[in-house]
């Protein structure tokens, strides 16, 4: 049997052909502006956006975010991929080493993956209990929901890929990972069962065809966080004092070798 949300792209054919590089690049740059005017929005209004990216290893999560966050500051698009807890983070709520990087006002937080992953990669790989999937499924609705009470724009994205356009880098969890795309698949649906909720609802990119996809998230984002064109006067820049009495000094500055 077929994985339904995989063969669910098959009405539209026409999105699945290639995108010259060059069609890719002008659009891409044109959501680039959009996204500087969005950050502008941000920081003025003091919005707070918290964007998770979840999905299989290989579907195109961390080349949709570096192209989201080419063209704006590292201070207001702050990027989260957390490393596997440490044993004190193991005694904690689950979701609490998460819970410190959620945005302040003027911020957007990426998550490379998420609470989620206890949903997802944890269950299928054994790294958790059903208990511990079946407690965490049950109190996300209510966590996420207080979350977006506090006044977070929180959205979810999931990028599904077809087993034939997953790329692998081969690594041992990624062979363990490559023959188990059934349970991930489960999982997934599970998932999606208990935590689409309408204060948090997950949507679903495509993402066989990376280009296409990245452009489809990043306008999607665009649709989801209301701004507006921040126009600024234009600026005069001040005359430059006169030398004055400055002299340059004679010293063996150690100049870098110019080889470009």
């Amino acid at each position: 049997m077929s994985d339904p949300m995989s063969s669910a792209k098959s009405d539209e054919p026409e999105s699945n052909g290639k995108l010259k590089r060059k069609e890719y690049e002008r659009e891409l740059a044109r959501l680039h502006v959009e996204f500087v005017k969005l950050q502008q929005w941000v920081v003025h209004k003091g919005v707070k956006v918290c964007i998770v990216f979840e999905g299989r290893d290989g579907a195109g999560k961390g080349g949709t975010i570096k192209a989201l966050t080419e063209r704006v500051s590292p201070r207001i698009f702050r990027v989260f991929a957390l490393p596997a807890p440490t044993e004190r983070e193991k005694s904690q709520m689950y979701i609490q080493r998460y819970l410190p990087h959620l945005p302040a006002a003027g911020e957007v937080v990426i998550f490379d993956r998420s609470w989620y992953n206890r949903a997802g990669v944890e269950r299928v790989m054994g790294f958790c209990t059903e208990e511990q999937v079946k407690y965490f499924l049950q109190m996300t609705p209510g966590v996420e929901k207080a979350i977006v009470e506090s006044g977070v724009i929180l959205l979810k994205y999931w990028l599904e890929v077809s087993p034939e356009e997953q790329t692998w880098k081969l690594s041992d969890m990624d062979l363990k990972s490559y023959s188990r795309w059934y349970e991930y698949s489960k999982a997934r649906d599970e998932m999606f069962l208990a935590t689409d909720t309408s204060w948090a609802p997950w949507y679903v990119v495509h993402s066989d065809n990376k280009r296409r996809a990245r452009l489809n998230a990043l306008t999607h984002i665009l649709s989801k966080v209301p701004y507006e064109d921040l126009r600024k006067p234009k600026v005069e820049l001040p005359k430059r004092q006169a030398r004055g009495g400055y002299e340059a000094i004679d010293y063996p500055f150690r100049l870098i070798p110019e080889v470009f």
